[in-house]
């Protein structure tokens, strides 16, 4: 699988860094360049044009002073200012380049107050941590940040995509192939997602949806509408110990499962299905919880393990997961699965349960981050606050069942499920949009993905 745009940490940049086999100098003169011309681009021009530069002693100081240099050739009136220095505000001028620090800087830094000129950052707004993209108050928010061979994770979580503006990667010789991580883009997922054969048929992408309870349907409906939106050609529905709901998709097809020892049910026929979904609104008591765990040990198709299926697996069933089985918790259903919370280095934390599991994560988030026990690790950005309201989570449960279903491979599938997800929320209202919504809108994303 290869990624579009590379993510590495700074500790993985610097490795980059030290085997560049270019000497600093040449680098620094192609960093500096980079960062004149996206100045004289935001500047609309050089010419009697007034930049102040932030520089620091690193090497981004340095990439800041090489850009200086070639401004003040091009014309633009250049002034540096040490960043070290303590300076309170800048100079009257029509735009501040932020080269102070770099992804590797730790505490805390009081800049010049920018007197209202736009900012260009450098690499990544300085004190913006590179790895979870925290940050403290005084941060200049940048209009635009360049930053070199591969995003950095801080410009992804936390309060980076906020103070680093419109992000550009831009190619400075460096040799980042060996990326651990990548961002999704609508390209990538373009190219995942298979088309149909002439000969298709619907139990060639089946899933299996085991979700809801008694007098609690909404979760098993979202899921299974989910699932049909996205292109499962037939999706059956089980609530065990009740029929399917009153409002279940009228496409589903019920199948009535027992209140107890539903799990065996599930298996015997679950060789037909090209993926399961268990867990939306099933419920929490400890029959369930069994069932759901004789359900994910011995299912022999993939298994997307959402909701209450989560609170059903604890610390001796994570250990031994199915590699094909995907987990998919927000930080809350994340917590309970790993004792404490997800730490601000998102990437690391899918990372740790992946790893504890043996299977894929799918951790919800502004930015959701998809890992397993091995292979890169996957970013999705195109999710935001309008996905913040009920069974949400429950709608993209149906669609990562129905991409399984088509074939991708567990992490593929994860990531562009979750990426299909986010494109179909910026499709509704930016307020008042409700789960229900979500599936309605994915077909016009797919047809846009080519999918």
């Amino acid at each position: 699988m290869q990624m579009v745009i590379p993510v590495v940490t700074p500790e993985e940049m610097a490795a980059v860094d030290a085997a560049a086999p270019e000497p600093v100098e040449v680098l620094v003169g192609r960093a500096g360049g980079v960062v004149a011309r996206a100045a004289v681009q935001l500047l609309g021009g050089a010419y009697g044009r007034r930049v102040v530069v932030v520089a620091g002693k690193g090497n981004n100081g340095a990439d800041g002073r090489e850009a200086a240099r070639r401004l003040h050739r091009a014309g633009v009136r250049v002034t540096v200012l040490d960043a070290a220095a303590g300076h309170t505000e800048v100079p009257p001028c029509d735009l501040v380049i932020d080269a102070a620090y770099g992804t590797g800087f730790r505490g805390r830094w009081h800049p010049p107050h920018p007197r209202g000129a736009p900012v260009l950052a450098v690499d990544i707004p300085s004190g913006v941590d590179g790895r979870t993209g925290e940050a403290s108050p005084e941060v200049l928010a940048a209009v635009r940040t360049v930053t070199f061979a591969a995003l950095k994770p801080g410009l992804l979580l936390g309060r980076g995509p906020d103070l680093a503006g419109e992000v550009v990667v831009a190619d400075i010789g460096l040799d980042v192939g060996r990326a651990k991580a990548g961002l999704v883009t609508d390209g990538d997922v373009g190219g995942w997602l298979p088309s149909r054969p002439r000969e298709a048929h619907k139990w060639r992408s089946a899933v299996w949806v085991v979700a809801g309870s008694p007098g609690m349907s909404g979760a098993a409906t979202l899921a299974a509408r989910g699932a049909l939106r996205a292109g499962a050609g037939y999706v059956r529905l089980s609530t065990p110990g009740a029929p399917p709901g009153d409002v279940a998709p009228l496409e589903a097809v019920g199948r009535p499962l027992p209140a107890a020892g539903w799990a065996e049910d599930v298996l015997a026929d679950a060789g037909r299905f090209r993926a399961v979904v268990v867990g939306p609104g099933l419920g929490r008591g400890e029959e369930v919880a069994g069932e759901v765990r004789r359900l994910v040990r011995g299912c022999t198709v993939p298994v997307v393990v959402d909701g209450d299926g989560l609170a059903a697996l604890d610390e001796a069933e994570r250990a031994a997961l199915p590699p094909s089985t995907v987990l998919t918790p927000h930080d809350g259903e994340y917590r309970r699965l790993c004792g404490h919370p997800p730490q601000p280095d998102r990437l690391g934390a899918a990372r740790e349960l992946a790893t504890a599991t043996g299977g894929v994560v799918l951790l919800k988030g502004s930015t959701t981050v998809v890992a397993g026990p091995e292979g890169p690790a996957l970013l999705v950005t195109t999710g935001d606050a309008r996905l913040a309201t009920a069974g949400t989570g429950d709608v993209l449960s149906g669609v990562l069942g129905a991409l399984l279903a088509a074939g991708l491979d567990p992490p593929v599938a994860a990531a562009a499920a979750a990426h299909v997800h986010g494109r179909a929320a910026a499709l509704g209202w930016p307020r008042g949009l409700v789960a229900g919504d979500l599936p309605e809108l994915l077909p016009a994303v797919l047809e846009q993905l080519g999918g």
